[in-house]
């Protein structure tokens, strides 16, 4: 089954289905069924062409999801970046963006660098 071009599973229900496209959380998807009227704790399987359609309808009146989405994103940080902005600095120099300590739990946004001494050294063999 696909849904604004991404395929969806086939086994789930509806609303954990909906979840697997880029933008749409599981608040969203139940928004979006009761907006269609489509029973949410139906299989993806059983939908009909009808229910399909009016959830595409609705989804592309409604929600900004995948790669209209993501260019918006991009778009954002990019505007951050050449008004020379904090945020948009953080963005730059891959440091986090949203006030997060730096001294210890980067390593999300940074890698995983370790620069420390001990962390590439062999253990000793005790005799």
């Amino acid at each position: 089954m696909r849904i604004v071009g991404i395929n969806i599973p086939d086994n789930k229900k509806v609303g954990t289905a909906l979840t697997y496209i880029y933008g749409i959380g599981p608040d969203s998807a139940i928004r979006i069924l009761s907006g269609t009227k489509v029973d949410e704790n139906k299989r993806v399987k059983d939908l009909n062409q009808e229910e399909i359609k009016k959830i595409q309808d609705f989804m592309e009146k409604n929600f900004k999801v995948e790669g209209e989405l993501r260019q918006m994103i991009r778009s954002n940080v990019a505007r951050l970046k050449d008004i020379q902005a904090y945020r948009g600095v953080r963005h730059m120099r891959k440091l986090p963006v949203r006030g997060q300590r730096t001294k210890t739990n980067s390593r999300t946004v940074r890698g995983n660098v370790r620069h420390t001494a001990g962390s590439g050294k062999r253990k000793v063999d005790l005799k």
